[in-house]
């Protein structure tokens, strides 16, 4: 056989094993090492670790950030309730806004699109705190406690960085949930996204969700529909603005909770469907608790995913707020009169039964204030911490009494209907 030949034939074999030896699909195939962590480290994660999952490569948050600013988009998967999950994602934002000064913008996951007029006006500094939680109606919508999201949004004022609010109206999810569209107005059908419910990655990690629980399958099929129309709204909503006159020639910093993130399923891939640009994900893991509550968890098996839940995985504490809040612990509603709270309910051993609140009371004024609405009781409590005091103006059967309330930490509750 001449050489040439030989030559030609054995370059085919060759390419017949390279070929058979790359096949996943083959019989007795398995999968080397562990897809969501290829590269595992040697010993336990500590506080402060950042790993390059990919690569399983420990970096600094320097050469993280020089890696991140980058892209047009970076996601960060947040622990709602963990300040340090709220210090990284402002400290990506401040190293985006330092990389691409007046180049950037934050979507969040916190905020309705109806949302948007408010934090344009945030933004552009004519509003104060207060009347941007009450404009807002950030306890109606969130019902977190402002001080997670504090700093991120003065820095946004501060460097006029735009706020978009990326998410779903309340209204809209709801009727996604039951799957009766009827309820809802032309103008909010208009507002429902392309919706992919095809995705069998967020379909595993929905029924792992599910399976600790017994809701049914019609609670399990409602609740992907309405996790898919809120990754599938917040991707169409930073699209648009992506590819906005406004939005064009800025990078994107997208922050939600990690199921919405993590393993690219959620918002990454529905925006990358939408608007293909270069994008990284980030997100935090837990290492040790330090905060005093004990921490909310679900009993969650989630299924193995082919491929690492982020690019970067930053390690850190559970921690509580610095200043633990404080409730009064009573539920009240308008008088209906334009002015004072009627007490419906003292909660036992609140702090509003060791100040001598009883149900019927008529909450006049705190510190001096006037309340008009439900909204001023929950702002005055919500700048209260341990060891603070009020005074309370109480109208009772007639009588105008002054009630002291000395605010201990505690679980307890305050609600108002608007």
């Amino acid at each position: 056989m001449p050489f040439a030949a030989r030559l030609g034939r054995l370059a085919a074999v060759l390419s017949l094993l390279a070929m058979t030896a790359c096949s996943t699909t083959s019989a007795g195939s398995h999968v080397l090492g562990n897809p969501e962590n290829p590269y595992p480290l040697s010993a336990p994660p500590k506080v402060g670790d950042i790993i390059h999952l990919p690569t399983g490569i420990l970096v600094t948050p320097q050469q993280m950030n020089a890696v991140v600013t980058d892209a047009r988009v970076v996601y960060v998967g947040e622990t709602h309730d963990n300040p340090a999950a709220h210090r990284l994602e402002l400290d990506v934002l401040k190293a985006m806004e330092e990389r691409k000064p007046g180049k950037v913008a934050l979507g969040m996951e916190m905020f309705t699109r109806s949302q948007q007029p408010v934090l344009d006006r945030w933004v552009a500094g004519e509003l104060d705190e207060k009347s941007f939680i009450k404009q807002s109606r950030w306890f109606d919508t969130w019902r977190m406690d402002f001080g997670y999201y504090r700093d991120l949004l003065l820095f946004c004022r501060d460097k006029h960085i735009p706020v978009i609010a990326l998410n779903a109206e309340k209204e809209i999810v709801q009727a996604v949930r039951s799957g009766d569209l009827s309820a809802l107005t032309a103008e909010q059908k208009a507002q429902l996204p392309e919706m992919d419910l095809t995705d069998r990655y967020q379909h595993a990690q929905t029924e792992s969700i599910f399976a600790d629980h017994s809701h049914g399958k019609m609670a399990v099929e409602g609740f992907l529909r309405v996790q898919t129309l809120w990754d599938e709204t917040m991707a169409e909503t930073a699209a648009r603005y992506l590819a906005s006159p406004a939005g064009k020639e800025r990078s994107l910093v997208i922050i939600a909770g990690g199921n919405h993130i993590g393993y690219g399923f959620g918002i990454p891939r529905r925006v990358f469907r939408r608007v293909p640009t270069s994008y990284v994900t980030i997100g935090g893991r837990e290492v040790v608790v330090t905060r005093k509550e004990e921490p909310v968890t679900m009993n969650v098996d989630l299924p193995d995913f082919p491929a690492p839940p982020y690019d970067f995985l930053v390690h850190y504490a559970y921690e509580g707020l610095p200043q633990p809040e404080v409730q009064l612990g009573v539920m009240f509603e308008p008088t209906g009169k334009g002015s004072g709270l009627t007490v419906k309910m003292v909660l036992p051993d609140s702090n509003a039964s060791r100040a001598g609140l009883q149900e019927g009371d008529v909450i006049q004024e705190m510190d001096g204030e006037p309340l008009k609405e439900s909204f001023d009781l929950v702002w005055a409590i919500k700048q209260k911490h341990p060891g603070d005091k009020s005074k309370l103006k109480v109208e009772r059967k007639g009588e105008t009494l002054s009630l002291d309330v000395l605010y201990k930490e505690g679980k307890q509750h305050q609600h108002g209907k608007p």
